[in-house]
Formats: C-alpha cells, sequence, structure tokens
C-alpha cells in the first residue's frame, strides 16, 4: 500500500484557464489536441461547457491538460474509423473525480490515479458535472506496441497499491519538475517502470489463468464422479473445491453453462445410456431405478428434463431399444 505521507502530486500546474464556452467549442479544441471525441455538457439545453485545454512537452512526448466540467466525454466506433487511434493516453487524474469505461470494464479515478486509455477502442469518461482536470499524456500506440506487446493496449488501470505505482509517480514529478535537458532520460526511465508493470501484469494474468483451468479441470472431475449423488449440487462441488459458488460459476463461464446444467447433462447422459444397454430380462431395472440411479431424486422432473434434451420420454427410448 502507498503510505499517508506520499504526496500524489505530480506538479504544480498552471492555474485553470477553464471558462464557459459553447460545447462545440471545446470540443474543437480537445480533437485538435487528442483526437475525436465528444462531449455531453452539464445541462444539454444550454449547451454550454465550463473548460479548458492546453498542452506542455514532457519528455518527448505531448502532454495535454484538460479541465471540464461535462456530463461525460466518448469516443464510439464512429469517431475511431473518421480519426483511427494513433495513441495511448496516460490518464492522470489531478482534480476532482471520473470513471473510465473502456472494453467491459470501469474504472474510478481519484486524484492520483492513473489509467492507460487506448484510442483505438471505444471509451467513456463520466463526470456527471464535477469539475474535474486530467493531465494525459500521449504516447505513441505503434512504439508502445513494439516495445511491451499487446499487454498495454485495451485500457488497463495502474494499481495504486502496486509499489511500481510509487516508483512511476516519484518519475513523472521529475519530468513536470526537472530542466527539459535532461527530461528525456528521466522519460526512458519511466517507460522502463512502465514496462516493469506490464510484465507484473502479463504475469499475474497467467497465475490466474493456470488457476483457473486447475479448478475448472477438478470441478469436472468432480461431477463425474459424484453425479450419481442426488445430493451432490453446486453447494457441495463449490465446497470440495474450497471456492465460493460465485468463484465457481465463474469458471463454468468458460463453458458457456452454469455448473448445474453441467451437472444435469451428466446425470442425463448417464441415464440414456443405461437405457440404451437394454438389459432385457426378469431383473431388469425399471426407468424409475434408471432415474434413481442416476442421480435424480424427482422422478417428475427427470421425465421432464429428459424429454427436453433428448427429444422423447425414457420410455420411448427403451421401447426403441427392445425392438
Amino acid at each position: 500500500m502507498i503510505p499517508d505521507n506520499i504526496d500524489l502530486a505530480i506538479t504544480p500546474l498552471a492555474p485553470t484557464r477553464a471558462r464557459s464556452q459553447p460545447v462545440e467549442e471545446l470540443t474543437g479544441n480537445i480533437r485538435n489536441v487528442c483526437g475525436d471525441f465528444e462531449i455531453e455538457p452539464p445541462d444539454p439545453a444550454s449547451g454550454r461547457v465550463k473548460g479548458d485545454v492546453s498542452t506542455m512537452s514532457v519528455s518527448r512526448f505531448e502532454t495535454a491538460i484538460v479541465s471540464l466540467n461535462a456530463k461525460r466525454v466518448l469516443r464510439d466506433k464512429r469517431m475511431i474509423k473518421r480519426d483511427p487511434g494513433e495513441h495511448l493516453f496516460l490518464v492522470i487524474q489531478d482534480k476532482g473525480n471520473c470513471w473510465i469505461h473502456q472494453n467491459d470494464t470501469s474504472v474510478h479515478l481519484a486524484p492520483g490515479d492513473m489509467y492507460l486509455v487506448d484510442s483505438a477502442h471505444c471509451s467513456e469518461f463520466v463526470y456527471n458535472g464535477v469539475d474535474a482536470r486530467q493531465v494525459s499524456i500521449h504516447l505513441p500506440r505503434s512504439e508502445m506496441l513494439h516495445r511491451f506487446g499487446a499487454i498495454c493496449t485495451g485500457g488497463i488501470a495502474i494499481d495504486r497499491s502496486d509499489p511500481l505505482f510509487v516508483a512511476m509517480r516519484a518519475v513523472l514529478t521529475k519530468i513536470f519538475s526537472d530542466d527539459a535537458s535532461v527530461a528525456p532520460h528521466h522519460g526512458e526511465a519511466f517507460l522502463s517502470i512502465l514496462g516493469a508493470y506490464f510484465r507484473s501484469v502479463e504475469h499475474q494474468e497467467a497465475l490466474q489463468d493456470r488457476t483457473s483451468k486447475g479448478v475448472l479441470s477438478r470441478a469436472l472431475s468432480l461431477i463425474d464422479r459424484h453425479a450419481m449423488d442426488p445430493d451432490f449440487g453446486p453447494q457441495k462441488l463449490a465446497e470440495l473445491l474450497q471456492v465460493s459458488p460465485r468463484t465457481l460459476q465463474r469458471q463454468f463461464g468458460v463453458l458457456g453453462e452454469p455448473v448445474g446444467k453441467r451437472l444435469l447433462a451428466v446425470r442425463l447422459e448417464t441415464a440414456r445410456a443405461r437405457l440404451n444397454a437394454g438389459n432385457d430380462g426378469p431383473g431388469r431395472n425399471t426407468i424409475a431405478d434408471v432415474a434413481y440411479e442416476s442421480g435424480f431424486n424427482d422422478l417428475s422432473y427427470f421425465y421432464r428434463a429428459f424429454r427436453d434434451r433428448f427429444g422423447m420420454p425414457p420410455g420411448d427410448l427403451r421401447k426403441k431399444v427392445s425392438l
């Protein structure tokens, strides 16, 4: 965790020159600096927004300082087609708060937080009319891909609980405050730390993926082993795996079916196999016997589920086998 005495401010920026203006004017200024975005003012009826856009050089990277009190700012597929994304924007929340939505993820930024936005993907910044200011360092997308690979694309939050977060902020502070002649060296140092962060994220994702595959593999094995027990269900399976029911359901999302549906399918396939076995003669199991031995304790539910899956009642299947 970050110690309480760490100053998350990068540098004292120039006082904001934010002023009330037509939303089209601020939109045009942001497009000139950051690309094609659309602004929704806090009061659509007025058509005005309070804001300002300025630029400065940070190491060798163009940097935008955006102040505004918009309801939201968005970039959709239509805008990306008109203006293909050439940058990753390292957004640093300087004042106010913001929600960033990109690629089915939502991240809340408080002052000091950082998020790497991918301009080649749709994004939405939600401010809800609160005064906010963000510093956006424009990192060339092609260079970042060449350096770090796809891990840096698609939008990624910089976790402020990670020790590398503090290191990045310290280097950024040097970049903003030192003489321009040494800033390029600090810029390279910053990219090295950012790369270390990406590798750490990649490692954690790989561990999580291996863990998930391990849980799913064990779950499928346990279902095959215990499906004939009518008392065995998702809750019992989660207990055997020592994971929460929610985690278990998330693992089965890879298969596109919930745990209960998978368990039902195994029981029904077992019942069908036993009915297909025929077993003619006086000692033949009844359909009820087959149902109970396959893990069902409700005969009417068994008949209904069997018909839904195989398009015929179990009795008809038995008759076909007996012919």
